[in-house]
This record gives structure tokens, C-alpha cells and sequence, in this order.
């Protein structure tokens, strides 16, 4: 399965075991926790919030039921986006598999509620598993270490938590469109000076710091 990788932070858990006496403990490793979801009923990306406050989602739910959502940011979502989109040219390019050119928007609906966050996204990872004809995405949770580039996309027991979504082209290619859409709905940008414009104005430094 050939990588697309993104990196940043990964933790090691452990749950200390020892007397009062304050003697040695024995760290035991907790296993993480990979969210693990196979052409999934639905993943999006979502938002939860008014513009301009709004709090960004990738969730994923399956037939029986089950959603987890994981916290992300804006430009996160983007980029996500972007890189799906030339993975798909990419594979389109060189491969003997059909790859949808583009793809409709066909799911407006909002996110799956309640929205319980699971983790915060640290880091993604991209790739294409070319025996499945599929695409995979993995999202990372958060930590206070350093997340090694090793840890994504792979199977090991050690290593930051997270989201783990395989899907067909076409569902990558809807992915793509709707998240873009989904960025492309926040505040509106000022005429002049290209800042996101609040409800109520925003002090424009070409207008000399005046309200619009």
C-alpha cells in the first residue's frame, strides 16, 4: 500500500502499579485505540457552530449505528481535502482503475448528533491501497510527545489513537467536494483587505482601522 504521510505528535499511556511505600512502579502499556471503519455508511466533514466560531469535524458511521467524530482545524480540512483530490489524479494517472473524475455533493446533512469529540487531530496520513482499489485516511489524535511518522497508517499496538477510514473513489471524491463546500461556508472576506468580514463588521487596516 503505497503512503501519503503528514506528521506531528504520539504518545506512550501508562498506568503506574506501585505501594504507598513509594517503592518502583511497573508501567504497564495501554494498547491504542484505532477507530477502524470499512466503506463506511457516511464520512464527512462537518461543523459545529456559528461562522466565524465554528468548531470542525471529520465523523464517520457505519450500518449498525456506530459514529466517531475527532476535532480538527480549519486549514486541516483543507488540505485534506487538496491532497485526497491529487492522490485521485495521482492513482487516475498511472493505475488500471477507474477513478471518477469529480463527484456531486450528495449529502448536505449535518453532522451526526450528539457530536462527541474523541480525540483533537494532530496529524493525517494518506494512501492508496491499491489491492482494495480503495483509499485510506487515518487521523491521529493528539499527544504531549512528538507522533512518529512510522506510527500512521500502520498496525502497531503502540502509538497515538485514532480514526482509521477505507473508501471507495467515488466516496472520496463526495468527501472532497463536501468538505470544500464545508470550508468555503465560513465568514465572508472584507473587499479590501481580504479579512473575514464578523457579523457585526471588522476593523479594516485599509480603511485605517474604520469599521465596515
Amino acid at each position: 500500500m503505497a503512503r501519503a504521510r503528514r506528521s506531528e505528535p504520539a504518545p506512550d499511556i501508562g498506568v503506574g502499579a506501585g505501594g504507598r511505600d513509594g517503592g518502583p512502579r511497573n508501567l504497564i502499556r495501554v494498547p491504542r485505540q484505532v477507530h477502524l471503519f470499512e466503506r463506511p455508511a457516511r464520512f464527512v466533514a462537518g461543523t459545529v457552530g456559528q461562522p466565524g466560531d465554528r468548531t470542525f469535524y471529520l465523523q464517520a458511521s457505519d450500518g449498525s449505528g456506530r459514529t466517531v467524530s475527532v476535532a480538527l482545524e480549519k486549514t486541516q480540512v483543507q488540505v485534506l481535502a487538496d491532497r485526497m483530490n491529487e492522490l485521485l489524479d495521482e492513482v487516475a494517472a498511472r493505475a488500471n482503475t477507474v477513478i471518477p473524475p469529480d463527484a456531486d455533493i450528495d449529502d448536505l446533512e449535518p453532522l451526526t448528533v450528539p457530536v462527541d469529540e474523541e480525540f483533537r487531530v494532530a496529524a493525517m496520513g494518506l494512501a492508496w491501497d491499491g489491492a482494495e482499489e480503495a483509499v485510506v485516511v487515518e487521523a491521529v489524535a493528539a499527544t504531549d510527545e512528538p507522533i512518529d511518522e512510522e506510527a500512521i497508517l500502520s498496525d502497531s499496538d503502540e502509538g497515538p489513537d485514532a480514526l482509521r477510514v477505507t473508501m471507495t473513489p467515488m466516496a472520496a471524491r463526495a468527501f472532497v467536494a463536501r468538505a470544500r463546500r464545508v470550508v468555503a461556508a465560513g465568514r465572508p472576506s472584507c473587499p479590501l483587505c481580504s479579512l473575514p468580514l464578523d457579523p457585526v463588521g471588522h476593523v479594516c487596516p485599509r480603511q485605517n482601522g474604520y469599521r465596515r
